[in-house]
């Protein structure tokens, strides 16, 4: 346990043979449950996890692969089963440092946070040895999954290295999430839409022997599909259903006051095509409502940006308030009354014997 917390750490597997008994038998000791999820490995896996013998250990293998969504999905059940209170996701190539785990924890356990991630661009350094395609990918994906999710304190998207809190995994719509590569931009979305605060942990990466299976043509198009449409469910669900909110106001006017001016404007060009000349008024009636509606969706942008859950809004974990409160069996006994009580008692105790 860690403060008082059972530890579930969730390892989504595929194919990971060689690395899977090294991300086991480092597991700290104040995990309580291991739950590794082989999703459909065409290795020994699972049979390389099981020789570890350790008995904090839960194997399930997948009969039909989900992709990595689906495999953590598999293991947030199960460890939920087995009743842990914080999940952890660690991959099963030894790529998460677990000796960071508890700076990854100690968000959720004492300072009231419901998610934390980890961050592996905190620092110039940490760009050392990228590709540059690669550096500017993770920059335009950060940027898009911050406008589509809502988090625009959050970066790196992409880095799995998780902690979650059992009461948020139980409000999270599980069997909707995305089952692949766009999980992690998912989880945001939902998060950000249940206005859950999380916060970012500098973490720095390990790379060693392992080999990535991600396809940029393939996981591209994948990601990018799910922000635009998550986006668009964000803003109905956070901003129109769960509360008409200003940001509604400003998206939804401003839309139709740019559209309305944009095609105001293609009009008057096509009409002045040649000899005649647009009139002031057909000017202004393209251009004002155009640049009002752009300063209602920046409002928004605005607005949009002061809602992200930044700040914790639960405090610390209940579990570690309980621990800390003095327990029954160590009450004083009841002590004597204040002199000011006291001497209330005697004035209106009677006489023991009346006089005759």
């Amino acid at each position: 346990m860690y403060e008082n917390h059972r530890i579930a750490a969730v390892v989504p597997a595929f194919n990971e043979e060689k690395l899977i008994a090294q991300t086991v038998t480092t597991m700290p000791d104040f995990v309580d449950f291991i739950v590794v999820v082989d999703d459909r490995s065409t290795d020994g896996t699972a049979e390389a996890a099981r020789a570890t013998g350790d008995p904090r250990l839960r194997v399930i293998t997948h009969e039909v692969n989900t992709g990595v969504g689906g495999a953590i999905v598999t293991g947030h059940r199960a460890a939920l089963d087995l009743g842990a209170d914080i999940n952890v996701i660690m991959a099963g190539d030894a790529q998460m440092d677990p000796n960071y785990l508890p700076a990854l924890l100690d968000p959720i356990v004492h300072e009231g946070y419901g998610f934390a991630k980890a961050n592996r661009f905190f620092s110039t350094g940490s760009y050392h040895g990228m590709p540059r395609y690669r550096i500017l990918g993770n920059i335009v994906l950060s940027f898009l999954t911050k406008f589509a999710s809502g988090y625009w304190h959050v970066f790196d998207p992409q880095n799995g290295y998780t902690a979650t809190r059992r009461d948020v995994l139980q409000r999270l719509p599980l069997e909707q999430l995305a089952p692949r590569y766009s999980y992690e931009n998912d989880v945001l979305i939902n998060l950000n839409i249940l206005r859950v605060p999380a916060t970012d942990v500098p973490i720095p990466a390990v790379y060693g022997n392992e080999v990535s299976s991600i396809k940029l043509r393939r996981v591209g198009p994948e990601i990018s599909n799910l922000l635009v449409k998550g986006l668009f469910r964000r803003f109905l669900w956070k901003y129109v259903v769960h509360s008409f909110s200003p940001v509604a106001l400003f998206v939804l006017g401003g839309l139709f006051l740019t559209l309305f001016g944009t095609a105001v404007g293609i009009w008057t060009i096509i009409e002045t095509l040649g000899p005649p000349v647009a009139t002031a008024g057909s000017v202004i009636l393209a251009v004002a409502p155009w640049l009002l509606g752009m300063q209602m969706l920046m409002y928004a942008l605005m607005l949009d940006i002061q809602e992200s859950p930044d700040r914790p809004t639960a405090p610390p974990s209940r579990r570690l308030q309980d621990d800390q409160r003095p327990s029954p069996s160590f009450h004083p006994a009841r002590s004597e009354p204040p002199a000011e009580t006291a001497q209330l008692q005697q004035t209106v105790e009677p006489d023991p014997e009346p006089r005759r």
